[in-house]
């Protein structure tokens, strides 16, 4: 059981990182609001595998901490939490309310073709840097996971 369930977290954080990582590159490549509006709508459809990888990960980490009798007992393991749940509000809290209200912009914008006003490029600006330290941390987190350092 432990080996499969290994596997399973192990799938589930590569399904998570892979799209965590793509999905502001393929945002910053639109060039006019039609492109984004479609960027947007790729990067929201790939936002549902970071949802359900993200509660894989999250129920087989807990299954693989029962199994091993860990518990709470590892200062890695803890920062590990702590550092994802401060991602998952970085994400959820922050990035994703902002990325709807540009969305919904550029669903209603009448001219697709034309270059992105400068409203919506400063709003996904502002996202870059939360962007950055959402990935920074599940690069921590990744090897807090395999380094297992104290």
């Amino acid at each position: 059981m432990f080996g499969l369930l290994l596997v399973v977290h192990i799938f589930a954080s590569i399904a998570v990182i892979g799209p965590a990582f793509v999905m502001p590159i393929i945002r910053r490549s639109a060039r006019t609001v039609g492109q984004l509006n479609f960027a947007l709508g790729v990067t929201a459809k790939l936002t549902i595998i970071l949802k359900i990888g993200g509660t894989v990960l999250i129920l087989t980490g807990i299954g693989l901490m029962i199994i091993t009798k860990l518990g709470l007992s590892q200062l890695w393991l803890n920062t590990a939490i702590l550092l994802s749940l401060s991602m998952i509000v970085m994400i959820d809290g922050w990035i994703e309310p902002r990325m709807k209200k540009i969305f919904k912009l550029t669903a209603e914008s009448q001219d697709h073709s034309k270059e992105i006003p400068a409203e919506f490029r400063l709003g996904i600006k502002k996202i870059v840097p939360i962007e950055i330290a959402a990935q920074l941390l599940m690069v921590v987190i990744l090897v807090l996971m395999v380094v297992k350092p104290f």
